[in-house]
């Protein structure tokens, strides 16, 4: 028997296996999406969003730190469109992880 090819997984925001967030609700991925991630990547130390209150100096803050910096430059490598535009992908996870 011949093996057949297995099509990549779609990634979907909403319905069933819906991994990644909405627009509106922040972009990025659910809590949901980085457990199904893991699964499928074993060793990965991928996380959510760091959205809350954090101590200046903890490893949340450092995360977040990080984050908007690697966010910022891929703002600036984004469209005019993209980055005038409240409303896009990047400019909401970066409003979400509070940038």
């Amino acid at each position: 028997m011949a093996e057949r090819k297995r099509k990549k997984a779609i990634r979907r925001t909403t319905g069933k296996g819906g991994n990644y967030r909405k627009t509106k609700s922040g972009a990025g991925m659910t809590k949901k999406g980085v457990r199904a991630y893991r699964k499928a990547n074993p060793g990965s130390k991928l996380k959510t969003a760091v959205t809350g209150k954090v101590k200046k100096g903890s490893k949340a803050a450092k995360r977040r730190k990080s984050y908007c910096a690697r966010s910022a430059g891929q703002l600036k490598r984004s469209s005019a469109k993209t980055r005038n535009d409240p409303n896009s992908r990047i400019r909401q996870a970066r409003r979400r992880w509070k940038c």
